[in-house]
């Protein structure tokens, strides 16, 4: 058989979203890029043959300002767009085409990668080639570069190559972890088939197979939820294998599984305990979603500790925010529950010591195998997540092949040129500024044609009991000079209101109480009370006011929200199951919830004026919520009016590219398959059309506009160099908001 050779500079096995990330990232940068998968859809456990949806530190709208950017939110607001339904065949295509618009992508679909060439000691290996065949046409394959990036998931490509690696669970004394076992074992998460149900409108019959397990004889109907109008991910919980080799017992999981669904759906037709008479199965999985496999050994394991503590690693080079998501080894046929959670403050920190082998030198990788405890991966394993640690492996590969160094000298030598690239193509790292002497913006003077200078919600819709305590939360920047509430008053009573710091500027939960004060109310209704709470923190942060239980009292809200405010409810936890998931309650982002909130601010105001949307900061250096909201906000625009913020030079500067990024609310919770649909299309905060002029020996023009702009970022490459000595970026209309609202702008 003829054998191909194909040599690019970077290899990317593994076409799920880690390896997709990887793969634009690298390609982008200007790396020949072979990306290949070895199924016909791009995806992995996302992709319409597994149907799991997307979850990332968002952790289905628990944790605050959480929703990825990079590449990973271009893919969630572009399916937010064209597939609202959450149709998993056009999330597919929104996939496909994401990998198809970079034309330094060479894409190699069903070609399973099963041959390394690899050298070298134990300790320092190299890989030379893999080698794959190309299903359906026969084709064998070999692929040459100076570095590879296995991101297979079950780690097939490094195990082959001699890379280090764990399976199973570490005891804990190994890294302290209070969930670990007191012994190693092999023990993983199972694996998982989901189906789809339908209703057809007319009577259908369901004949089981034999094979269909009778699971009345099983804790299933008493230890899960079992719904008639539920299926795909309402169904997480069908999962098995956990005490086997999820990879070498692949075949007899997948075979019990399918016995289990169509047991349950069984269950579910004939049993005559549900009204399903109509209902009809639409689809049923056949490749069983891994959960866990082999976990390969870089420079650095993350562990629990480092996820609880949010450890802000100095080579951090993405974040998470899922919890640490641990079931039982028997799976659907535990007594326990479903799964338990472990919630830190926020958003924790992944370093780029997990994303490179520890002892094969040209060897990256990203998703649910890279360096972490068996514990820590709980968290880390989830797709969102694993694509942001793409993005990275896959910046980190193309600096590797330009330079011709190794994944650990981008550690020890060119760090801050890895994390700088992240921060300039909009991917994530939390609390880190970006510093860029070639960005001409940061040299100008910023200035507006407005700016929201005032917090103040005072345009009520409907009023609710204060039956438990909620809070609101807001930026403060300079002081808080007091606070006034919107209120009904059943009879004359008083009301307890306190204001806490929230600990670090990346958290949204109480931590510090600053100050208390108690207010007087008179019976009545619709009345502003005053509440004097004061506070001049020593450096921007957000303010968490907490506005104890009081039955006789309602607070307004209003449909009309604020970027950088968000509210909460303490004690509100829905979609939490206690049959299928162990959440502690007293977990801060557990017990304060802003589910049923969201976009739904209480009515309030903040006394004095705050300089936390000002134009400096749309140059500040950070393009997402820290201690802040961190962008320009204007004042309303109308039909008939606009705003614009102005870059001016003291002397003219040469301009080829500007770069934009808006703001697309990361607090908003996107899904890509049927949790749930927002209410738009588009995220309103984003601005629709804009143009923008440049000023050219004293007179004004446009050099660039755009209209339909759905995008959170925008890359303007001019024709030819321009001499200017000020730039105006004029927004015209945004995608529903009131305001204009620009994260960040770089000139170059």
């Amino acid at each position: 058989m003829k054998t191909e050779t194909m040599r690019s500079d970077v290899t990317v096995i593994g076409g799920g979203l880690a390896g997709v990330c990887a793969a634009i990232a690298a390609a982008r940068l200007g790396s020949k890029v072979v990306l290949v998968n070895n199924r016909p859809v791009l995806g992995g456990n996302s992709s319409s043959e597994v149907r799991v949806w997307v979850c990332g530190a968002t952790a289905h709208g628990i944790n605050r300002y959480a929703r990825e950017t990079g590449i990973m939110g271009e893919l969630f607001v572009e399916n937010q767009y064209r597939n609202p339904d959450g149709n998993p065949y056009l999330w597919d295509l929104v996939i496909l085409e994401a990998v198809k618009a970079e034309p330094n992508i060479t894409l190699l679909l069903n070609t399973d990668v099963h041959e390394v060439e690899a050298d070298g000691p134990e300790e320092n290996r190299m890989v030379r080639s893999v080698t794959g065949w190309m299903m359906g046409s026969e084709r064998r394959i070999r692929l040459e570069s100076p570095v590879f990036l296995d991101c297979t998931g079950d780690g097939l490509v490094g195990f082959m190559a001699g890379a280090r690696y764990r399976i199973g669970r570490e005891a804990a004394h190994e890294y302290g972890e209070a969930w670990a076992p007191e012994e190693t074992d092999g023990i993983t998460l199972g694996s998982t088939l989901l189906f789809y149900t339908k209703d057809a409108g007319h009577p259908v019959r369901f004949v089981p197979p034999s094979f269909a397990k009778d699971i009345t004889q099983t804790p299933i109907p008493i230890k899960r939820v079992i719904r008639s109008g539920d299926s795909g991910c309402h169904y997480w919980w069908i999962e098995w294998g956990g005490e086997l080799d999820t990879v070498h017992h692949n075949e007899a999981i997948r075979d019990e599984l399918w016995s289990v669904i169509y047991g349950i759906w069984d269950y579910i037709k004939n049993s005559g305990q549900f009204e399903a008479d109509t209902m009809t199965l639409e689809w049923v999985g056949s490749i069983p979603g891994k959960r866990e496999y082999r976990r390969f050994v870089g420079d650095y394991v993350l562990n629990q500790n480092d996820i609880i503590a949010q450890e802000p690693f100095h080579d951090r080079i993405a974040f998470g925010g899922w919890s640490i998501d641990l079931h039982p080894p028997q799976g659907m046929y535990a007594e326990a529950s479903g799964s338990k959670h472990m919630h830190a403050d926020g958003n924790y920190h992944i370093p780029y010591r997990c994303l490179y082998s520890a002892n094969v030198g040209n060897l990256l990788f990203a998703g649910r195998n890279v360096s972490a405890s068996h514990v820590a991966f709980g968290t880390t394993r989830v797709m969102a997540t694993c694509a942001v640690m793409g993005e990275a492996a896959g910046t980190a590969a193309s600096l590797c092949a330009a330079k011709g160094v190794s994944p650990r000298d981008i550690y020890r030598s060119h760090l801050q040129e890895l994390q700088q690239t992240l921060l300039r193509q909009d991917a994530s790292i939390i609390g880190l500024s970006h510093e860029d002497d070639q960005d001409l913006a940061s040299l100008a003077k910023v200035s507006a044609s407005s700016v929201r200078r005032a917090i103040s919600f005072d345009n009520p819709d409907s009023a609710v009991q204060l039956s438990r305590d909620v809070a609101v939360l807001f930026p403060v920047e300079p002081a808080v000079e007091g606070l006034e509430l919107l209120v009904d008053a059943a009879e004359d009573t008083r009301l307890t209101v306190e204001l806490w710091d929230t600990g670090r500027p990346e958290n949204y939960v109480p931590y510090s109480k600053v100050a208390e004060a108690e207010a007087a109310i008179a019976k009545g209704e619709a009345q502003w009370v005053s509440i004097p709470l004061a506070w001049e923190p020593d450096a921007p942060q957000n303010a968490f006011v907490i506005i104890r239980e009081n039955p006789g009292v309602s607070l307004y809200r209003t449909s009309k929200p604020l970027t950088g405010v968000l509210a909460f409810e303490k004690g509100a936890v829905p979609n939490a199951s206690s049959n299928l998931e162990d959440h502690d309650e007293n977990q801060p982002v557990v017990a304060w919830s802003m589910k049923a909130v969201v976009r739904q601010p209480f009515c309030f105001k903040v006394k004095g004026m705050t300089t936390a949307y000002a134009p400096e900061k749309a140059v500040g250096g950070y393009k997402r919520p820290f201690g802040g909201p961190n962008l320009w906000a204007s004042e309303p625009i109308g039909p008939e009016s606009e705003a614009w913020l102005q870059l001016t030079w003291e002397h003219e500067i040469s301009m080829k590219e500007i770069m934009l990024t808006w703001n697309d609310d990361v607090n908003e919770d996107l899904i890509n398959l049927h949790h749930h649909r927002t209410s738009f299309d588009t995220i309103p905060e984003l601005v629709k059309s804009y143009r923008i002029e440049a000023r050219v020996q004293g007179n004004w023009s446009t050099v660039a506009s755009a209209e339909d702009n759905r995008r959170r970022s925008n890359r303007i490459r001019l024709k030819g160099s321009i001499l200017a000595d000020a730039l105006r970026v004029v927004i015209e209309e945004t995608n529903g908001a009131p305001c204009a609202e620009l994260v960040e702008i770089r000139v170059y």
